[in-house]
């Protein structure tokens, strides 16, 4: 990661912390009564190089299963609470500890799936040449409303003509995604499709 990239990152996170810290803790607070514990979702997904790490992100579903114990579908889980949470990104606040921690950046490809890894094309595994990010190229350009094929070719895009005046850019026109909940789910869907590969059609997750 290049030095100023992470140093924009510390510079916004550090000098905003009086505004997202109480707001932290109330939805914490809010999440533990709706939702019981854990209060946070913690997931392996890959990083920058594709390196591992624990994201960490608001618990948006509830834990109902099915009389085989198995969970039921994420749509079925999802809670009014949740879907308000992930409206306006709100579930997505703990990552903040991601960037804290330097394992995620502002701005960058989302962190996806550990086993989407195996299902990219040489092309876009080039995503992973840079940190992930809270938002990024594809989050400003139609977020779960474009295909995954247009969404990687926006990731690597982004790895191609990264810049610190981009990165500002990026983050600025976000806001406006976020408040206006602008291409949140995919149509239908509670969450995005699963990724399949290039070779295979795109199914439910």
């Amino acid at each position: 990661m290049p030095i100023s990239k992470r140093l924009l990152d510390l510079a916004i996170v550090l000098v905003t912390a009086l505004l997202w810290l109480p707001i932290l803790a109330v939805l914490a607070l809010l999440v533990r009564l709706m939702h019981g514990a854990p209060v946070l979702f913690r997931h392996q997904r890959p990083g920058y190089r594709a390196v591992p790490f624990t994201l960490y992100k608001f618990r948006t579903m509830s834990e109902a299963r099915h009389s085989s114990g198995t969970l039921r579908s994420d749509a079925e889980r999802l809670t009014p609470f949740g879907r308000f949470l992930r409206s306006l990104s709100l579930d997505e606040l703990p990552e903040l500890y991601n960037v804290l921690r330097g394992e995620m950046s502002l701005v960058g490809p989302r962190p996806l799936l550990m086993r989407y890894l195996e299902r990219y094309s040489p092309e876009q595994a080039r995503r992973h040449a840079t940190p992930p990010g809270i938002t990024g190229w594809a989050q400003i350009n139609g977020r779960n409303n474009v295909s995954w094929e247009d969404k990687f070719q926006l990731d690597v895009w982004y790895v191609d003509h990264w810049s610190l005046w981009l990165d500002l850019k990026i983050l600025l026109l976000s806001i406006p995604k976020v408040l206006f909940r602008e291409g949140i789910n995919q149509p239908g869907n509670a969450t995005a499709m699963e990724f399949m590969g290039n070779s295979s059609t795109e199914k439910k997750g």
